[in-house]
């Protein structure tokens, strides 16, 4: 019999590493504290469930590196990115997703695998025997929290990721807001127009940033630093930085054109993302923000065809827990101080569902791998995950460790590639052909090495 591996945290990483570790032929214990213990940004008690937005990015594997890591997840049998294409809606050349079915797809996959064993409970501490993966995201939980830092010796870092606000079909106004991807990108009509898009002059531009800027924010407890990732700013603090800073972000109008007033061109446009298979629900694409609800109603119901929106959810912040892992994990994603215990996932310091489902899935094989008795090849640092794995556990600075995003700068240049903007097609192109070669190579190198081991068993 081989040792149990349990996993804490039924979200995107801990929901793969179970997947993967299970499908290893390893027995798995998941511990989801939801239901009994809820959080603040959950809003069922499905696991792999999508809180702050539907969208997995760009499924564009030969020029994003987003895109890429989709590319390497379904070459190794990822439950995350198989479900979101089971479940695609409509979003230009993004994988966006109904995130109810979404989560009920991996939910029901989950709680059907003979391997894996799903109990709902707090686990507050950090055991010291067994195997264990800890892929409890950004909202772990306040009891978990302190024992993680009371082990790290270190300071718990937070910063805070804002929710965006999703808003009923039936009330957006289409005789203002037209439906267009920018650039008309997609290669299916149904594509071309996954988005729906509300045009604003410069006059109510202004205004609605001044509404921004007067409207009331939520306040933060003492103590607590308003530490912000990039990739997830409220719209109020972009606007603090800078009156043109929006339109110059998520409402730029660029590549689109007003179909009720195709000679005029808008000064900024608000775009909202198919929320659901259904289409009855939408969410307004970047629009993460700190408001307080009444102020909320009150600042969206004066962007241009949203004057009798009705909100099925309105926007939230919530505190935000990541690990220095360049200190703190070693190659394995295992904790130095207590090497039976691996991290995952957003907790990790990597940003964004996709990275963290592809943390759960390097964390989940490990953990399998350390368990049957062998280790696993080490990641090629050339692919998506390699490069990430690389990034947050020795290749960032840990001064100033934050959370990142994969991205083509954390790959190791190739030679003969032109450099700078012209060269990009070519240059993304050629880090795309090396990783899935790459990937491809690894994964093969797996393979070979449990048919070694069946054998000599």
């Amino acid at each position: 019999m081989t040792e149990t591996l349990h996993i804490v945290g039924g979200g995107m990483a801990g929901s793969e590493a179970a997947w993967q570790a299970a499908n290893a032929g390893v027995k798995v214990v998941l511990h989801e504290m939801r239901p009994k213990v809820k959080t603040f940004a959950h809003q069922t008690e499905n696991l792999g469930e999508m809180v702050c937005s539907n969208s997995f990015r760009s499924d564009d594997d030969e020029q994003n590196a987003v895109g890429l890591l989709h590319w390497e997840m379904r070459q190794a049998g990822g439950l995350i990115i198989e479900t979101a294409h089971k479940h695609r809606l409509p979003a230009g050349g993004a994988l966006a997703v109904d995130r109810e079915a979404f989560a009920e797809s991996v939910t029901a996959a989950l709680t059907a695998h003979p391997n894996i064993t799903i109990t709902h409970e707090e686990v507050s501490d950090l055991p010291a025997e067994g195997r264990w993966i800890f892929a409890t995201g950004p909202l772990t939980s306040e009891a978990l929290g302190a024992a993680i830092q009371a082990e790290t010796g270190a300071d718990r870092l937070a910063f805070f990721d804002a929710i965006a606000p999703i808003v009923y079909a039936e009330t957006i106004d289409m005789d203002v807001a037209w439906r267009q991807s920018r650039y008309d990108k997609g290669e299916t009509e149904e594509e071309q127009k996954a988005y729906l898009n509300c045009p604003m002059t410069k006059d109510q531009y202004e205004a609605f940033i001044d509404a921004l800027l007067d409207a009331d924010k939520t306040e933060f407890h003492e103590g607590e630093t308003a530490k912000y990732f990039d990739g997830c700013l409220p719209i109020e603090v972009m606007a603090e930085r800078g009156r043109e800073t929006l339109r110059h972000g998520p409402m730029k109008p660029v590549g689109l054109t007003n179909a009720h007033k195709p000679d005029q061109k808008p000064y900024a446009v608000v775009q909202l993302r198919r929320d659901n298979a259904l289409g009855t629900l939408y969410n307004i694409v970047g629009f993460q923000t700190k408001m307080k609800y009444g102020a909320q109603a009150a600042v969206f119901k004066t962007i241009p065809g949203l004057e009798n929106a009705s909100f099925a959810r309105l926007g939230g912040i919530h505190r935000n827990t990541f690990l220095n892992s360049p200190t703190l994990l070693d190659a394995q994603m295992r904790l130095r101080s207590k090497p039976n215990i691996r991290f995952a996932g957003q907790v990790t310091g990597v940003e964004g569902y996709v990275e963290s489902a592809a943390m759960g899935l390097l964390a989940g094989r490990m953990a399998a791998a350390e368990i049957l008795g062998h280790t696993l090849p080490t990641v090629p640092q050339d692919t998506a995950h390699g490069a990430l794995i690389h990034h947050i556990t020795g290749g960032a600075e840990a001064k100033t460790f934050q959370p990142m995003n994969v991205n083509f700068g954390l790959f190791r240049p190739l030679e003969g590639l032109k450099g700078g903007r012209r060269g990009r097609r070519d240059r993304y192109k050629g880090y795309t052909d090396r990783a899935k070669s790459e990937w491809s190579g690894w994964l093969e190198d797996q393979v070979n090495f449990t048919s070694e081991a069946t054998e000599k068993a």
